[in-house]
């Protein structure tokens, strides 16, 4: 989905954008309260907000997120001054380690509470107009069989603050010259949400009806394929986001606010899903955002910590077939703390097509720095390397159509590790929607301990009541 003023050149105002795209405020029905006392400025505002929130039915977390949202706000539009900011349109349907594989980005401007301008572009043409000469990372040239590494295949990290860094690298390496306030990152899962709530959409250029079901299916049939059928240049094959976009963000404006709290609780668990994800250069800004755990930060853990990573290289948009699940289990009973994780793989389509082929797939486990990985079943481990303050265990992971595969980890954990505290920190990787799997902790007595844990953002296991 791409941000876009109306033919009418109307800006929309930057407070609702906040709201909508960078889904700064949780319940859109709180905002009908800021349109009301607008003319008090925020410090009125607020002492309006937050006194309500003590009444309002929701739970605390999200009324400090809320209180928060209010408070950040101004500290975005402060000054009326000019701001730009890079929109990373994510396709996790092509699973990257920071979301998806980037197929598009925007370009928003603004100034104090308005947008002046949105451009949208398609990654790849921008790609070819110069060659970086910048090798690709380890194995990504190989498995894809492309030399140099471009703003297409930027997101190599599970930490989207590197991942942002880097996509604006090589957007200034590729002649672009904006200076840019902030990075944003949206999945393709967001626009199920918003369809399923403003109904389904036709467009007088394009065949057919888009609707929550069929969707990011559909675009991606109309990019890759559908535009030949059609006689539609290459250079305009992805406009059809475009008016999809402008569509659906007329049709959202004019919900009423009990279908606008529908729209924003879906797009909260998106947020809190990883499938939005903000970076703000103003370190104040960015700081709050990181405490609402929806900037896509690698966390640091003082004691157990797993991170499971996959770059889906040359397999097409097969991740939308792939089931993953995993069972760790930790002994603290041993000499050394030892660890053991499987991790299975479900390949569910059933033949290849022109979306859906096997798996193939780079995985890096993260685990604590020090970790020493001593064997590894129905698995080649190639990479044992230091990144993120964690050491990970790097393999190449191939899974037939309509096959399982599971692999097998047991390595230790670091020297001088305290078993009397411990605690274990899992992160999902943004772009798959749940990781379901089981934890068993062996005590230093030898008591077990189990957990069925479903990983939507991350898993806490001293969080756990």
């Amino acid at each position: 989905m791409n941000l876009k003023t109306d033919n009418n050149g109307k800006e929309y105002s930057w407070k609702f954008w906040i709201t909508f795209w960078i889904c700064a405020v949780i319940f859109l029905i709180i905002w009908a309260i800021f349109w009301q006392y607008k003319h008090k400025g925020y410090a009125g505002l607020l002492s309006i907000i937050k006194p309500a929130m003590k009444i309002f039915p929701m739970e605390e977390q999200r009324k400090e997120e809320l209180t928060a949202l209010f408070e950040i706000i101004p500290e975005i539009t402060k000054d009326n001054q000019e701001k730009t900011f890079l929109i990373l349109f994510q396709n996790n349907m092509e699973l990257r380690p920071g979301g998806g594989f980037i197929g598009s980005f925007g370009i928003v401007k603004t100034k104090g509470e308005h947008v002046l301008s949105v451009e949208t572009h398609d990654t790849n043409i921008v790609d070819d107009r110069i060659t970086s000469n910048i090798e690709m990372p380890y194995p990504m040239g190989e498995m894809l069989n492309v030399k140099h590494w471009e703003m297409r295949d930027s997101n190599w990290s599970p930490d989207f603050k590197e991942n942002a860094e880097k996509a604006e690298f090589f957007y200034r390496l590729e002649q672009g010259e904006e200076e840019f306030d902030g990075v944003f990152a949206i999945s393709t899962e967001l626009l199920s949400s918003f369809l399923e709530i403003t109904g389904p959409i036709k467009l007088e250029n394009y065949p057919g009806e888009y609707n929550s079901e069929n969707a990011v299916t559909k675009l991606e049939y109309q990019v890759e394929k559908g535009y030949k059928e059609q006689k539609i240049e290459k250079g305009k094959r992805k406009y059809v986001i475009k008016e999809l976009a402008q569509e659906i963000v007329k049709r959202a404006q004019n919900l009423s606010w009990g279908e606008k709290r529908q729209l924003i609780l879906a797009v909260e668990k998106h947020l809190n899903n990883k499938d939005v994800m903000v970076y703000f250069k103003d370190q104040n800004i960015q700081n709050r955002f990181e405490q609402l755990g929806w900037a896509g930060r690698v966390k640091n853990s003082d004691s157990d910590y797993l991170m499971m990573v996959d770059a889906n290289l040359g397999a097409l948009k097969t991740d939308a077939q792939i089931e993953r699940s995993f069972e760790y289990r930790i002994d603290l009973s041993k000499p050394k703390p030892w660890a053991n994780l499987k991790i299975t793989y479900k390949n569910t389509a059933k033949a290849k097509d022109w979306l859906t082929t096997d798996y193939k797939s780079y995985l890096r486990v993260y685990a604590p720095k020090g970790s020493w990985l001593y064997d590894a079943k129905n698995i080649k481990v190639e990479k044992f390397e230091d990144d993120l303050g964690k050491k990970f265990f790097g393999m190449k992971i191939f899974v037939p159509i309509n096959q399982t595969k599971t692999i097998e980890l047991s390595y230790d954990l670091p020297e001088g590790f305290d078993v009397e505290k411990y605690d274990l920190l899992i992160q999902k990787q943004s772009g798959i929607k749940e990781l379901p799997g089981k934890v068993t902790v062996i005590e230093k007595d030898g008591t077990e301990k189990t957990f069925e844990v479903r990983v939507e953002n991350e898993w806490k296991m001293s969080e756990i009541k």
